[in-house]
Protein backbone atom coordinates (compact mmCIF):
# COMPACT_ATOMS: atom_id res chain seq x y z
CA UNK A 1 0.00 0.00 0.00
CA UNK A 2 1.41 3.24 -0.90
CA UNK A 3 0.58 5.77 1.79
CA UNK A 4 0.02 9.27 1.07
CA UNK A 5 1.12 12.14 3.45
CA UNK A 6 -2.06 13.73 4.68
CA UNK A 7 -0.46 17.35 4.91
CA UNK A 8 2.52 18.87 2.96
CA UNK A 9 3.60 22.13 4.26
CA UNK A 10 0.10 22.82 6.12
CA UNK A 11 -1.73 21.75 2.43
CA UNK A 12 -4.15 19.66 1.64
CA UNK A 13 -2.16 17.71 -1.35
CA UNK A 14 -5.05 14.72 -1.68
CA UNK A 15 -6.99 14.40 -4.01
CA UNK A 16 -10.08 12.10 -5.07
CA UNK A 17 -8.49 9.67 -7.85
CA UNK A 18 -10.95 9.03 -11.02
CA UNK A 19 -11.75 5.67 -9.58
CA UNK A 20 -13.11 7.82 -6.38
CA UNK A 21 -14.97 9.84 -9.27
CA UNK A 22 -16.11 7.30 -11.22
CA UNK A 23 -18.15 5.45 -8.09
CA UNK A 24 -19.46 8.76 -7.40
CA UNK A 25 -21.15 9.29 -11.10
CA UNK A 26 -21.56 5.83 -10.86
CA UNK A 27 -23.89 5.50 -7.61
CA UNK A 28 -25.12 9.20 -7.96
CA UNK A 29 -26.29 8.97 -11.64
CA UNK A 30 -27.28 12.24 -13.54
CA UNK A 31 -30.51 12.22 -14.88
CA UNK A 32 -30.67 14.09 -18.31
CA UNK A 33 -32.89 15.17 -21.07
CA UNK A 34 -30.98 15.43 -24.92
CA UNK A 35 -27.61 17.19 -23.60
CA UNK A 36 -29.08 18.28 -19.82
CA UNK A 37 -28.97 17.65 -16.81
CA UNK A 38 -32.07 17.62 -14.94
CA UNK A 39 -33.08 17.78 -11.46
CA UNK A 40 -35.10 15.12 -9.76
CA UNK A 41 -35.98 13.89 -6.11
CA UNK A 42 -32.86 11.64 -4.57
CA UNK A 43 -33.81 8.66 -2.37
CA UNK A 44 -34.77 10.69 0.23
CA UNK A 45 -37.20 13.21 -2.10
CA UNK A 46 -34.58 15.85 -1.65
CA UNK A 47 -33.94 18.11 -4.97
CA UNK A 48 -30.89 17.32 -6.46
CA UNK A 49 -29.23 18.00 -9.97
CA UNK A 50 -25.90 16.83 -11.84
CA UNK A 51 -24.09 14.08 -9.58
CA UNK A 52 -25.67 14.38 -6.28
CA UNK A 53 -25.83 18.04 -5.51
CA UNK A 54 -28.50 19.63 -3.75
CA UNK A 55 -27.40 23.28 -4.53
CA UNK A 56 -26.53 25.35 -7.62
CA UNK A 57 -24.79 28.34 -7.38
CA UNK A 58 -25.58 28.82 -3.63
CA UNK A 59 -29.39 28.03 -3.79
CA UNK A 60 -31.30 25.32 -3.46
CA UNK A 61 -31.73 22.98 -6.18
CA UNK A 62 -35.59 23.30 -7.35
CA UNK A 63 -37.59 20.93 -9.38
CA UNK A 64 -37.32 21.50 -13.42
CA UNK A 65 -33.92 22.84 -13.25
CA UNK A 66 -31.67 21.62 -15.85
CA UNK A 67 -28.12 22.54 -16.17
CA UNK A 68 -25.73 21.68 -18.94
CA UNK A 69 -23.26 18.59 -18.84
CA UNK A 70 -20.26 20.51 -18.66
CA UNK A 71 -22.00 22.27 -15.79
CA UNK A 72 -22.40 19.04 -13.77
CA UNK A 73 -19.23 18.07 -13.70
CA UNK A 74 -18.01 21.10 -12.51
CA UNK A 75 -20.17 21.40 -9.90
CA UNK A 76 -19.02 17.99 -9.13
CA UNK A 77 -15.35 19.13 -9.05
CA UNK A 78 -15.92 22.01 -6.95
CA UNK A 79 -17.96 19.88 -4.52
CA UNK A 80 -15.38 17.72 -4.71
CA UNK A 81 -12.54 19.65 -3.43
CA UNK A 82 -14.81 20.33 -0.14
CA UNK A 83 -15.02 16.58 0.55
CA UNK A 84 -11.48 15.96 0.27
CA UNK A 85 -10.79 19.38 2.69
CA UNK A 86 -13.95 17.13 5.34
CA UNK A 87 -11.92 14.19 5.14
CA UNK A 88 -8.26 15.65 5.43
CA UNK A 89 -9.24 17.60 8.15
CA UNK A 90 -10.67 14.83 10.05
CA UNK A 91 -8.80 12.13 9.47
CA UNK A 92 -5.14 11.53 11.64
CA UNK A 93 -3.48 9.11 9.85
CA UNK A 94 -1.72 8.22 6.42
CA UNK A 95 -3.90 6.82 3.71
CA UNK A 96 -3.50 5.12 0.16
CA UNK A 97 -5.17 7.03 -2.71
CA UNK A 98 -8.06 4.22 -2.90
CA UNK A 99 -8.61 4.61 0.90
CA UNK A 100 -9.00 8.54 0.77
CA UNK A 101 -11.33 8.12 -2.57
CA UNK A 102 -13.21 5.79 -0.74
CA UNK A 103 -13.93 8.13 2.31
CA UNK A 104 -13.97 11.36 -0.22
CA UNK A 105 -16.96 9.45 -1.81
CA UNK A 106 -18.75 8.14 1.21
CA UNK A 107 -18.75 11.59 2.97
CA UNK A 108 -20.07 12.92 -0.29
CA UNK A 109 -22.98 10.67 0.77
CA UNK A 110 -23.67 10.76 3.79
CA UNK A 111 -21.86 14.25 4.51
CA UNK A 112 -19.73 15.86 6.32
CA UNK A 113 -20.73 16.17 10.03
CA UNK A 114 -21.92 12.38 10.19
CA UNK A 115 -18.53 10.92 8.97
CA UNK A 116 -16.99 12.96 11.34
CA UNK A 117 -19.53 11.49 14.08
CA UNK A 118 -19.03 8.01 13.12
CA UNK A 119 -17.12 5.04 14.45
CA UNK A 120 -15.59 4.74 10.82
CA UNK A 121 -13.50 7.71 11.27
CA UNK A 122 -13.40 7.18 14.81
CA UNK A 123 -11.66 3.34 14.23
CA UNK A 124 -9.55 4.73 11.36
CA UNK A 125 -7.93 7.30 13.61
CA UNK A 126 -7.33 4.83 16.53
CA UNK A 127 -5.46 2.74 13.07
CA UNK A 128 -7.75 -0.33 13.12
CA UNK A 129 -7.64 -0.25 9.12
CA UNK A 130 -9.96 -3.60 8.97
CA UNK A 131 -12.95 -2.11 10.67
CA UNK A 132 -13.02 0.82 8.68
CA UNK A 133 -15.21 -0.87 5.83
CA UNK A 134 -17.21 -2.72 7.93
CA UNK A 135 -18.07 0.64 9.55
CA UNK A 136 -18.90 2.41 6.11
CA UNK A 137 -21.52 -0.14 5.43
CA UNK A 138 -24.20 0.78 8.40
CA UNK A 139 -24.36 3.60 6.28
CA UNK A 140 -27.00 2.32 4.52
CA UNK A 141 -30.15 4.02 5.59
CA UNK A 142 -32.11 7.04 4.44
CA UNK A 143 -35.28 8.49 5.90
CA UNK A 144 -38.41 7.79 3.58
CA UNK A 145 -41.62 9.62 4.54
CA UNK A 146 -40.03 10.09 8.42
CA UNK A 147 -38.61 6.67 8.66
CA UNK A 148 -35.40 4.89 8.53
CA UNK A 149 -35.35 2.65 5.72
CA UNK A 150 -31.95 0.18 4.30
CA UNK A 151 -31.97 1.00 0.63
CA UNK A 152 -30.39 -1.72 -1.75
CA UNK A 153 -29.42 1.11 -3.47
CA UNK A 154 -26.81 2.70 -0.42
CA UNK A 155 -26.21 -1.24 0.14
CA UNK A 156 -24.58 -1.79 -3.09
CA UNK A 157 -22.75 1.64 -2.80
CA UNK A 158 -21.23 1.03 0.68
CA UNK A 159 -20.09 -2.47 -0.69
CA UNK A 160 -18.31 -0.38 -3.46
CA UNK A 161 -17.05 2.24 -1.32
CA UNK A 162 -15.67 -0.45 1.31
CA UNK A 163 -14.11 -2.42 -1.72
CA UNK A 164 -12.25 0.50 -3.26
CA UNK A 165 -11.43 1.29 0.74
CA UNK A 166 -9.22 -2.28 0.51
CA UNK A 167 -7.78 -1.59 -2.77
CA UNK A 168 -10.54 -4.44 -4.39
CA UNK A 169 -12.40 -4.12 -7.56
CA UNK A 170 -15.56 -2.48 -7.12
CA UNK A 171 -17.44 -1.68 -10.63
CA UNK A 172 -19.57 -4.94 -10.31
CA UNK A 173 -20.88 -3.62 -7.43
Amino acid sequence: MTAVRKQQNGENNMQISEEGKQLIKKFEGCPTDGDMAVSYRCAANVPTIGYGSTRYKGKAVKDGMKITLEEADKLLAEELHEYELHITNMVNVNLSENQFAALVAWCFNIGPNAAKGSSAIRFLNEQKYDEVPKRMKLWNKATVNGEKVVLEGLVRRREAEALLFEGKEWHEV
